[in-house]
């Protein structure tokens, strides 16, 4: 594992600073906190496996649609933004969201053979009233998609330049 020390976490980073400069040219929020994770998976487990990458995508667009659709049937208007007061009606209902969202993220990714474990992270979110519009939700799935395609795009260059790189390309 020390192997992939330096060169997964600076490519982890080369991942992030490309989501980071959208997100500050377009005002939209493209950098969130699941987004991290997946950009470390990609970094770390970098043999351009198509399936992977899909999986990816598939993943935070089940945890988005799970997580908007558990906020706009149970929390609706209310928002992890503050501590909810105890035993209050808000809290309540962000609590059976975000129970909602996860129970429906991990049965859809089970069952589309899409698990990614930081869709969880993705549907909380969405559930907790964070980033919970449709609108939101669509950045939030373009967010991962460039994340991936611009994955792909790297490896593919890789490719080009130095050919089938070996296995886990060892880092120093």
């Amino acid at each position: 594992m020390r192997r992939h020390r330096i060169g997964t976490s600076l490519y982890a980073g080369v991942l992030f600073v490309v989501l980071g400069a959208v997100a500050w040219a377009s005002g939209q929020p493209f950098v969130f906190p699941s987004l991290g994770p997946s950009a470390f998976v990609l970094a770390f487990e970098r043999d351009g496996d198509w399936n992977r990458s899909s999986r990816v995508v598939a993943s935070h667009l089940i945890g988005g649609v799970a997580g908007l659709a558990a906020y706009t049937l149970l929390a609706s208007g209310v928002s992890l933004t503050a501590d909810p007061a105890a035993f209050s009606s808000g809290g309540l209902h962000l609590v059976a969201s975000a129970t909602l969202s996860l129970v429906a993220t991990s049965w859809g990714m089970i069952a589309t053979d899409t698990v990614h474990a930081p869709a969880c992270a993705t549907t909380l979110i969405v559930s907790l009233g964070l980033l919970s519009t449709p609108g939101e939700v669509a950045v939030i799935v373009l967010s991962i998609v460039v994340l991936v395609a611009f994955h792909q795009a790297v490896l593919s260059m890789v490719h080009r330049v130095v050919g089938t790189p070996p296995a886990g390309w060892v880092d120093g």
